[in-house]
């Protein structure tokens, strides 16, 4: 991916406008602070360490600890130059915080019925955080897309790739202050 195509990924959340915040938990920025921390205090200096006792063994070209190092330094700064980037832009929102309880928001832990009976439930986070397997959706996603500002009892109507599917609101829970 060349350096303007990576730009234009940070321009902003897909399928929003540019200049949207990029909204995450506290506990989303802490994990992304501290793999900033640990790639540039602990494993950045072990590859550049590598690659100058590398260099020192002679003919770079046919060098593969040399070689290898030098590319691992360019995958470490490109992620560097992301995470700071991102950090930078984001917007920490504690869902703890939540004053208005009744609907759903950023950071909510949703529970819904589908169609077949089955129910569902996820929390809303931001996209770096977002893991679906865990349960965990991004606030751009089209579920949480459709959940935003329901309520309780409320049907909503979601689009789906197999045709469109009504999900209805079944419980909204934020963690406690302190939690």
């Amino acid at each position: 991916m060349n350096a303007s195509a990576e730009e234009d990924e940070e321009e902003g959340p897909p399928g929003l406008p540019p200049g949207t915040p990029f909204y995450m938990t506290p506990a989303g920025y802490a994990a992304l602070r501290a793999e900033l921390d640990r790639l540039w205090q602990v494993e950045r200096p072990k590859v550049v360490e590598v690659v100058s006792w590398a260099a020192g063994l002679g003919d770079r070209s046919e060098n593969a600890d040399y070689q290898y190092g030098k590319r691992r330094l360019r995958e470490i700064d490109r992620r560097l130059r992301f995470l700071r980037k991102r950090l930078e832009r984001a917007e920490v929102v504690d869902p703890a915080k939540q004053t208005r309880r009744d609907r759903v928001y950023f950071g909510a832990t949703v529970t819904y019925a589908r169609a077949d009976d089955s129910e569902v439930t996820v929390t809303i986070v931001g996209m770096d955080e977002a893991e679906a397997r865990a349960g965990r959706i991004s606030w751009v996603s089209p579920v949480a897309r459709a959940l935003l500002g329901r309520r309780v009892g409320d049907v909503v109507r979601l689009r789906t790739p197999a045709g469109v599917e009504e999900i209805e609101v079944l419980a909204i829970a934020y963690p406690e202050p302190g939690e």
